[in-house]
């Protein structure tokens, strides 16, 4: 199956791993920000500090915005989505991200 499609990249990865129901599976599979069409789910066990704080209130807040800079919140947790094996996950991409989406 593609990425290119919501279906896809929310029910599997490249190892064929499932995402639960209306989520979107993280994984190098991931090749845009785009992608995230929906919360995303890390694996089982994944220790990052994206996939910690990254909770569904979080992302229905944000999911759809960006900020004054025309950075999206997408942008600033893709890193951690695709790299399951990242530390943090989450990085600024630009000053006004660190108020934006305090």
């Amino acid at each position: 199956m593609g990425c290119n499609s919501s279906k896809g990249a929310q029910e599997t990865t490249k190892t064929g791993g499932k995402a639960a129901a209306g989520r979107t599976m993280c994984g190098s599979h991931l090749k845009s920000p785009e992608e995230l069409v929906s919360w995303p789910q890390f694996p089982e066990g994944n220790k990052s500090l994206c996939a910690k704080y990254l909770t569904k209130e979080i992302w229905d807040m944000y999911h759809d915005k960006k900020d004054k800079h025309g950075v999206s919140f997408k942008q600033c947790v893709f890193s951690g989505c695709q790299n399951v094996d990242s530390g943090i996950g989450v990085y600024a991409g630009s000053e006004d991200s660190y108020t934006a989406f305090s």
